[in-house]
C-alpha cells in the first residue's frame, strides 16, 4: 500500500510531541474511545472538521426531553422509581438493582467487595477490568477468550458481546460457566453495555442467582454517555454492600430523569434496534468492500490486521478518529491465534460522514 495514498494536508501533518505531553499514558492509565480532544491536539484540526467513530456510542441518541426544575434544584432522590423503572426494563427483580455513575464506578467498586482471588478477563476487552481487580489485590490469570473455555479461577469478567472484538458467548454457556464457578463461592461478571440490540441473549433472567452480576449501561444504546449513569444488577446482599460502598447521589437528578424516561419509551427502542441493525451491517459491508477483515456489533465493528496502526494514522489525517489498540493474542475466523494490532469503528452520525469515511477507506485497501 503506497504511503501517498493519503498525503495529510499541513494542519494534520506529523505530530508535535509537545502538543500531547499533557495527555496521560500508560498501563495505570487505560486508554479509551471518545478522547477526540487528543486528536484535536495531535493533529491541529479543529473539532468540527472530524468525524468521531472511536466509540460504539449511538449517534443517534435518545432525545431527551428537559427536565423539570426540581431535577437541578433537589438532591437526587434515591426514592423515586428508577429501580423499579429499570426492573421493569431488564426483568429482574427490583432488590437487585444498583443505580450508577456508570458501569465504571461498579468496576472500580465490586472487585474490593470481593474476597481475593483468581479472576480471568480476556486478554482484549474492556481495558479497566484488569486493573481494578488487581489493585484490589485479585491475581490476574492470563485468558484468551471463551475459546480456550472456563479457566480454574474465582471470578471470571466477559464483555457480551465483547468490546471490542465483538465475540459473544451464549446464555446457555454463561450459566454452565455461572454454575460451575458459584459452586465454589466464585462468581461470573457479565458487563451487557452492548447488549440492548439484543435483549433476548441477555443473562438478565439469571439476576438474583448465586454467583452472577450482570452490568448494564445506558451509554451505548441509548446514546447517553455524556449522563454517565447504568446499573448493577446481582444478588440482594451484594446489592445492598454495593450501593453502599457507592454512596449517596451516585446518579444525579438529571441523569435519573433521562434514564427513567428512556427506559420507558419502549417505541423508541424498537425503531432503534431496527435502525442499529441496519447501520451496523452497513458499516461491516463498506469495511469487508474495501478489503477489511472486520467483525461487527450493531454498534460498532473490529477489524485485526498488520496495518491497523497506519490505518488508523491515514484516517486520522483525513479528520476521522478512530480506536487503536495495540498489538494482542487476537483469535481471527478460521480458528487460529494471531499477535495483531487493530481498530475498531464506531457508525457515522450522518449520510456525510458515511460518504466521507467510504472515501477515506477507498484509498486503504489491503494489500
Amino acid at each position: 500500500m503506497s504511503s501517498s495514498v493519503i498525503s495529510p494536508s499541513p494542519a494534520s501533518a506529523t505530530p508535535n510531541p509537545s502538543s500531547v505531553s499533557s495527555v496521560p499514558a500508560g498501563p495505570a492509565t487505560p486508554r479509551h474511545g471518545g478522547n477526540l480532544g487528543e486528536a484535536i491536539l495531535r493533529y491541529r484540526r479543529p473539532r468540527e472538521d472530524w468525524i468521531d467513530l472511536s466509540t460504539g456510542v449511538n449517534p443517534h441518541g435518545y432525545p431527551v426531553p428537559m427536565p423539570p426544575a426540581s431535577a437541578w434544584r433537589d438532591l437526587p432522590d434515591a426514592f423515586d422509581d428508577l429501580c423499579d423503572v429499570a426492573a421493569q426494563y431488564y426483568g429482574v427483580p427490583v432488590s437487585t438493582v444498583v443505580p450508577c455513575a456508570g458501569s465504571q464506578a461498579v468496576i472500580r467498586s465490586l472487585p474490593t467487595l470481593l474476597r481475593p482471588g483468581r479472576v480471568a478477563v480476556a486478554s482484549l476487552t474492556y481495558s479497566e477490568y484488569a486493573p481494578a481487580f488487581a489493585n484490589a489485590g485479585h491475581t490476574l490469570v492470563p485468558w484468551q477468550g471463551p475459546e480456550a473455555g472456563l479457566p480454574d479461577v474465582d471470578y471470571l469478567v466477559w464483555v457480551n458481546p465483547d468490546n471490542p472484538t465483538t465475540r459473544h458467548v451464549s446464555r446457555e454457556t454463561l450459566t454452565q460457566w455461572q454454575a460451575r464457578l458459584a459452586e465454589h463461592g466464585g462468581m461470573l461478571i457479565v458487563d451487557e453495555a452492548f447488549a440492548d440490540v439484543s435483549p433476548q441473549a441477555s443473562m438478565a433472567p439469571h439476576v438474583g442467582e448465586t454467583g452472577l452480576v450482570v452490568l448494564r449501561s445506558v451509554g451505548k444504546f441509548f446514546g447517553l454517555a455524556g449522563i454517565r449513569a447504568g446499573f448493577a444488577l446481582c444478588p440482594q446482599g451484594l446489592a445492598t454492600r454495593l450501593a453502599e460502598r457507592l454512596g449517596a447521589w451516585t446518579v444525579s437528578g438529571p441523569a435519573r430523569f433521562a434514564v427513567r424516561t428512556a427506559l420507558r419509551d419502549t417505541a423508541w427502542q424498537a425503531a432503534t434496534r431496527e435502525r442499529l441493525l441496519h447501520d451496523g451491517e452497513r458499516l461491516l459491508r463498506l469495511l469487508r468492500a474495501h478489503d477489511w477483515p472486520a467483525n461487527g456489533t450493531p454498534l460498532f465493528a473490529w477489524t485485526p490486521h498488520p496495518l491497523a496502526p497506519q490505518w488508523h494514522e491515514r484516517l486520522a489525517a483525513q479528520g476521522i478518529w478512530t480506536r487503536r489498540f495495540d498489538d494482542r493474542p487476537v483469535t481471527l475466523g478460521n480458528g487460529t491465534t494471531q499477535t495483531l494490532p487493530s481498530l475498531r469503528l464506531g457508525l457515522p452520525p450522518t449520510e456525510f460522514a458515511w460518504q466521507r469515511l467510504q472515501s477515506a477507506l477507498a484509498g486503504l485497501r489491503a494489500g
